[in-house]
């Protein structure tokens, strides 16, 4: 593998530096490094992150590979700087058992773009009665960490509680989709205001908000790892903020578009704004950023949750819930918690590097842009401001809701352990 010199990059937001890569591993970082015929990359200023990990990717593969494959979703991963990525198991067939994990951890493998770490479902078929193959998931070749059977709630207390108690055995941990199922049925949108107004179903904030106090207290009373998907309320924000202050064991994270968007683009009707959970209110999108920035919410995932251009080219109430999300995710960060004073760049890194890395132990992901360490890294270009043209996205599916809006911010370089997967913003 041959050598790369990275020069003059704001390593996590600093000073320029130099940082050479050799054999996969970061070999130096400093001032005027040297290194003969070493690929040289001028970053020019730019800044240099260690490369991204989301714990939460829809790859859609097997099953519903007209949305999405593993190859299509990790070279959209590295298009948005990411170098790993937790695969949720809502596929057909459900990723339940030790065999299917290890189909799309494989996959990954072959892809060559990113890592693909699969999450393992909770439940058989995500039916919510009878626990999945839990501990064969994790002794498989995929070593499954994480499990959820994100897009639905794990809703039987006793179901959760005993899948706390499985995972604990090996620091596994449970990842909830908090949705009260009985109090969002026939929901459509936040419950509020502009649902009154638009004769909507609503989604009321307590369906989430309830279910994420029940689960902490599980947690704590097994003494097990919960960990929150997609917080979007106020009311969620300090329940975690209360659960932590007793010590319970609990992370969460939130999603680019809760940070940005808010339910008074319901009011279009595009059902591209129609996502699970819900758009909530400006008072809401406040609350998360201030959250993320003090540490309450631990992490940003994206929920990149891709589909095909007719389940959402359609009335609203037909069209299905979600959003392409790891093109445009480390942009969406950058309007609305850099460029606002909230967080620095060093806090992007531990959001959207560090602390998901450690979540969903990924090994060789996470880690500091210093000598030794494995040279997964991304190079983004700050100073850049351009309308989100989804025609570019290397996703299969372009259900975004940023279309023509502008961003500041451009990935241009992903290194995935010394390889380049991305050079000048053109996938390699």
């Amino acid at each position: 593998m041959s050598k790369t010199l990275i020069r003059g990059a704001k390593v996590l937001g600093g000073e320029p530096q130099d940082v050479l890569i050799d054999g996969g591993v970061v070999e130096a970082v400093g001032r005027d490094l040297s290194a003969e015929g070493a690929e040289v990359v001028e970053a020019g200023g730019r800044v240099l992150l260690p490369g991204l990990v989301d714990l939460h990717t829809h790859l859609r593969e097997p099953g519903r590979e007209d949305s999405e494959t593993v190859l299509t979703g990790t070279r959209a991963a590295a298009s948005g700087g990411y170098t790993n990525v937790f695969a949720m198991a809502n596929t057909f067939p459900v990723a339940d058992t030790a065999g299917v994990v290890e189909q799309v951890w494989r996959l990954g493998q072959e892809s060559g773009y990113c890592d693909v770490q699969p999450i393992g479902a909770v439940t058989v078929g995500l039916e919510g009665a009878k626990l999945a193959e839990l501990g064969a998931m994790h002794e498989s070749a995929a070593g499954v960490t994480v499990f959820s059977d994100d897009g639905k709630c794990v809703h039987d207390a006793v179901i959760m509680r005993r899948a706390l108690e499985y995972v604990k055995a090996f620091n596994g941990v449970v990842a909830q989709h908090a949705q009260e199922p009985r109090l969002t049925e026939g929901a459509q949108m936040n419950e509020g205001v502009v649902s009154a107004e638009l004769g909507l179903g609503g989604w009321p904030a307590v369906a989430e908000e309830s279910i994420i106090a029940r689960d902490v207290l599980l947690a704590e009373h097994v003494g097990s790892r919960v960990h929150i998907c997609h917080l979007s309320t106020a009311g969620s924000v300090e329940i975690v903020r209360w659960a932590k202050s007793r010590g319970i064991d609990v992370t969460a994270e939130v999603t680019p578009h809760h940070l940005l968007l808010t339910d008074e683009l319901v009011r279009s009707y595009n059902p591209v704004y129609k996502v699970n959970p819900p758009l909530r209110t400006e008072r809401d999108v406040m609350a998360l950023r201030e959250a993320l920035a003090d540490g309450t919410i631990d992490i940003v995932a994206t929920d990149h949750a891709p589909h095909p251009h007719e389940d959402k080219d359609c009335e609203w109430a037909a069209a299905a819930m979600g959003m392409v999300g790891l093109e445009t995710a480390l942009s969406v960060v950058q309007a609305t918690m850099v460029d606002t004073g909230l967080l620095d760049w060093a806090g992007v890194a531990d959001r959207m590097s560090f602390k998901p890395a450690k979540i969903g132990q990924a090994t060789g992901h996470g880690r500091p842009v210093s000598a030794g360490e494995p040279a997964n890294l991304t190079l983004v270009d700050t100073e850049y401001r351009g309308p989100v043209d989804p025609a570019g996205f290397a996703s299969r599916s372009r259900n975004t809701p940023y279309e023509g809006r502008e961003l500041p911010g451009r990935v241009t370089h992903t290194w995935l352990r010394g390889k380049a997967t991305l050079v000048d913003g053109k996938l390699t």
